[in-house]
């Protein structure tokens, strides 16, 4: 019981953070914007982790935990995802993501997929990562519910 309330809890966290990224305040957010630019982003993201859970369930973790460092430095702003450059002294090599942070592959399939339904340049990859780790969280309570 213990396993589903923490489940729930961050489920709704990631919601709650999803809603305020995308809740009009004064600003032009809105939570429908893909529906209108690409309605196929969201259901693209949620079949590509889908298909990355079932492929290895810990993968919901690891996506959900490579949120929460993209957020720890500098805000949630997908910075976590560059690579090392001459210029950029990348977060991925930074001392807590170094041989830790994992699930990388599976945001560059991500965004792959909806860049070919949506367009290039069209999905920013800081909305790719928390849909992602929206639904894997998602993902892996439906797994766990259905493990009993």
């Amino acid at each position: 019981m213990v396993k589903m309330n923490i489940i729930s809890f961050l489920s709704l966290f990631l919601s709650l953070i999803l809603s305020i990224a995308t809740t009009s305040l004064n600003t032009g957010l809105s939570s429908s914007y893909y529906d209108r630019v690409c309605p196929e982003a969201l259901p693209t993201i949620k079949r590509v982790v889908e298909d990355a859970l079932a492929q290895e369930r810990r993968m919901g973790a690891s996506v959900l935990r490579l949120h929460f460092h993209d957020c720890f430095v500098n805000g949630c702003d997908a910075s976590i995802l560059l690579d090392q450059t001459s210029t950029i002294d990348s977060e991925k090599n930074a001392g807590p993501n170094a041989n830790s942070a994992r699930g990388f592959e599976v945001i560059d399939k991500i965004k792959d997929e909806v860049d070919k339904v949506c367009g290039r340049h069209v999905v920013s990859c800081a909305d790719i990562l928390v849909v992602a780790a929206r639904d894997s969280v998602v993902g892996v309570s439906k797994i766990h519910l259905t493990s009993f």
